[in-house]
């Protein structure tokens, strides 16, 4: 019978090994030299405690009980399990045992079974909830624990207020803190009446006989959870729901690219300590008219994106990149998909933005503090729920943690925030709609791109459905044309195509967005529009031809007084001068005092100088109710289109950096088998080592020549720089300068001996 992990692991095919190796795939990174290395990896505290994350409740229950049956021999059998389980089928502990056992969590016979050494260690000192034995606590405790009637005279002559301490305590854990223990109360009762027994100074603890008997009802241990928790979840209709997505849909894009203008008009520095500050912050959500928690997480979707990123250069600011145009003139759908894909494998939580860390600091956005490499497994695990659901199921968000709790207890202290943040991440990127998962949203989650090689290795999934393409059916289509009103208003009726939008962001300025958004035409836009190169021919042909309405006379006589005006002064750098043909004009100018501060000196009947630069001039003519162009030394006007930096965008891996791969292909599974068993072959020649027969190192030369040339393993024994005999069993590969260079099989390394130290080489048994 195995008593060792080792030799349990020395019994199993290679069918069940690769089954190890496939649920455990940390197991074989790197490669074990042989099944005794992969013994003692498996029953690292690191390893176990993987392995034990990936459990439901149930399950470690059931290890619990073989912990508790296992107490104090080391060893349980199945039938202890089953005695112990008394309220579940047989069939399902058997199932929750046979999971444990492909875990190599426990081993061993039907009739032994073993738990893994660190097991003890990283789970609670209780099994079960169930207190140390009374022998091990209070000699007192322990008689009264061997006298079954005078424990249940006892137990029914407790007051209320100390049953119910020792029916909490029952439920276990089976410790308790006393405050003060000298005082009159149900613990000091209980402590007089040896039905406690005190642990340290300040708590006490349940026994275990006595928790066995307060469990007599519900079994001994405890109340058990074989089946998940299944949340309630009214369904809605599929079109509700997809309607209710769409629309959020279109208000992250619009936000998003509001977003990137808003940083390409006024870049946000980058803090020291890397990330966006909080008052950038709060500045561009009042800009997008959101709130700080859903700006922050369309920065992070924008970064993961490649839509913005930090642009170095005597200040490192935060700017959009040359992909966010390419990204603008995608169709609505494409332009969703990106980003619903960057969030699904954002490994960032953030959520996390605005709290502090460890150290006291306040996590911004964009910054170090928010990267969590869990953070793309736990959003897919709380989205998981929603695809195990009917389509229209909207479950409350504690049932979904309960379940989520329930396959994965020992995540839940850290997995339950996250999967709030998840499920309000996607309501508010349109993943869900009124609490339910869309139908392009499912899509979304099994979208893979096909081909693309994995970073780790892993070979690709196959390519799921478009998600672009039912989410551009529900989506309104681009529109071309506006509705220009009379009171020099212009509504777009629906999302406006890519040139629209431009157009629009030129000539008009943004008075209520939406769904169907609402712009005005004022002096400043217009004097904006003809700035950057237009004419007033160039706007009345671009309202007329987007237009689906007579132009309104207003706007034609708007257009025209501006662009009368326009360019009535002409600056230019003296450090600056001002050149009109209207001599009156200039003489306004220079009686102006709103303008003394400019210092203007009139050089000529036409011409005006002043100190200033070029840039400064113009502003401070425009703020004042003039309409100036900028020229160049030839006298042509210069187009000031408004800038629009661009940084360049940095490359990022697809997949999020994780330690360990996800899962081992067939290939890599029958490459780690092989390499085991070559391991273990190698190490038990190692453990026979034979009588060397050649006891001379002239005739040991000899013989290393001879096997360099047969590629034989030879048996090397040398004195080691301790001064010891040891033997290794190597494959020689050359012999110079006094070296023996050879390769051990096992370990796949190449070793290097003095010859002077060899002291006999025997030819390994074929």
């Amino acid at each position: 019978m195995p008593t060792r992990l080792v030799d349990a692991l020395r019994e199993l095919s290679d069918a069940q090994l690769a089954a190890l190796l496939a649920a455990r795939p940390d197991l074989a990174v790197p490669v074990p030299a042989d099944l005794s290395a992969l013994s003692s990896r498996a029953q690292s505290r690191l390893s176990l405690a993987r392995a034990l994350e990936g459990l439901d409740r149930f399950t470690l229950e059931i290890l619990d009980a073989v912990r508790l049956a296992a107490e104090p021999t080391g060893a349980a059998t199945v039938g202890d399990i089953v005695a112990l389980a008394t309220s579940v089928p047989e069939g399902r502990v058997r199932d929750a045992l046979t999971r444990l056992r492909e875990l190599a969590i426990v081993y061993g016979p039907d009739t032994e079974l073993h738990v893994g050494h660190s097991v003890d260690e990283l789970c609670t000192p209780y099994p079960a909830g169930l207190g140390r034995p009374a022998a091990e606590l209070d000699p007192e405790v322990a008689a009264l624990a061997a006298d079954p009637g005078a424990l249940r005279r006892e137990l029914l002559a407790a007051p209320p207020a100390a049953r119910a301490v020792l029916d909490r305590l029952a439920a276990g854990p089976p410790v308790g803190t006393v405050r003060e223990p000298d005082s009159d109360g149900p613990v000091r009762w209980l402590l007089d009446h040896r039905l406690l027994a005190p642990d340290r100074i300040d708590t006490v603890q349940l026994p275990r006989e006595l928790g066995l008997v307060l469990r007599r009802e519900v079994g001994p241990l405890g109340e058990l959870h074989p089946d998940p928790p299944v949340p309630d979840a009214p369904v809605r209709s599929a079109a509700s729901v997809d309607s209710a997505g769409a629309g959020q849909v279109m208000e992250v894009l619009r936000l998003t690219a509001a977003l990137c203008d808003a940083l390409a008009d006024r870049p946000a520095p980058v803090l020291k300590s890397g990330g966006l500050g909080v008052r950038d912050l709060r500045r561009l959500a009042e800009s997008l008219a959101c709130g700080e928690g859903d700006c922050a997480l369309l920065l992070e979707v924008a970064a993961a994106a490649e839509l913005i990123t930090e642009a170095d250069g005597e200040v490192p600011a935060w700017l959009p990149t040359a992909g966010y145009d390419d990204w603008r003139s995608l169709p609505p759908a494409q332009r969703w998909v990106r980003l619903a894909c960057a969030w699904l494998e954002l490994a960032r939580q953030p959520g996390l933005i605005g709290t502090r860390d460890d150290k006291d600091k306040a996590i911004t956005p964009l910054s170090g503090g928010a990267a969590r490499l869990s953070a793309p497994a736990l959003r897919r695990a709380a989205l998981g729920v929603l695809t195990e659901l009917p389509a229209g199921a909207a479950p409350a968000v504690d049932d979904v943690v309960a379940l989520l709790s329930w396959r994965s207890p020992r995540r839940a202290g850290r997995a339950a925030d996250a999967t709030r943040w998840a499920l309000a991440e996607a309501a508010t990127l349109g993943v869900t709609g009124r609490g339910a998962l869309t139908g392009y949203g499912r899509e979304v989650l099994v979208e893979a791109p096909a081909g693309e090689p994995d970073p780790l290795g892993i070979e690709p999934m196959p390519a799921g459905p478009d998600p672009a393409v039912p989410l551009a059916e529900l989506l309104p289509a681009p529109v071309d044309t506006v509705l220009v009103q009379a009171d020099l208003t212009v509504v777009v009726p629906g999302p406006p195509e890519p040139a629209l939008a431009a157009e629009l962001a030129l000539v008009a300025d943004v008075e209520s967005a939406g769904q169907a958004a609402v712009y005005r035409v004022t002096t400043a836009s217009v004097r904006r529009a003809l700035d950057a190169g237009l004419t007033a021919a160039d706007l009345h042909t671009l309202f007329a031809r987007r237009s689906s309405t007579p132009v309104p006379q207003a706007l034609t006589y708007l257009v025209d007084d501006v662009a009368r005006r326009h360019g009535g002064l002409r600056v230019g750098a003296c450090s600056a001068y001002l050149r009109s043909e209207d001599t009156a004009l200039l003489a306004q100018l220079v009686a102006d005092r709103r303008l003394g501060l400019l210092a203007l000196r009139q050089v000529a009947p036409t011409v005006l100088i002043s100190p200033f630069q070029v840039h400064r001039l113009l502003e401070m003519l425009r703020d004042t109710g003039y309409a100036p162009v900028a020229e160049d030394a030839g006298g042509v006007v210069l187009a000031q289109r408004p800038d629009q930096p661009r940084a360049l965008a940095r490359t990022r891996p697809r997949v999020p950096p994780r330690e360990l791969p996800a899962q081992l292909s067939r290939d890599q599974l029958d490459q780690v088998i092989a390499a085991l068993r070559r391991g273990e072959r190698a190490a038990r020649a190692a453990n026979r080592a034979p009588n060397p027969d050649v006891r001379s190192t002239a005739d040991a030369i000899t013989v290393l020549r001879e096997a360099i040339t047969t590629r034989q393993r030879i048996w090397v024994g040398y004195v080691d720089a301790h001064g010891g005999n040891v033997s290794r069993l190597v494959r020689p590969v050359s012999i110079g300068a006094g070296y023996l260079r050879a390769a051990d099989d096992r370990t796949e390394t190449l070793h290097t001996f003095s010859l002077h130290r060899i002291v006999s080489a025997t030819p390994a048994e074929v």
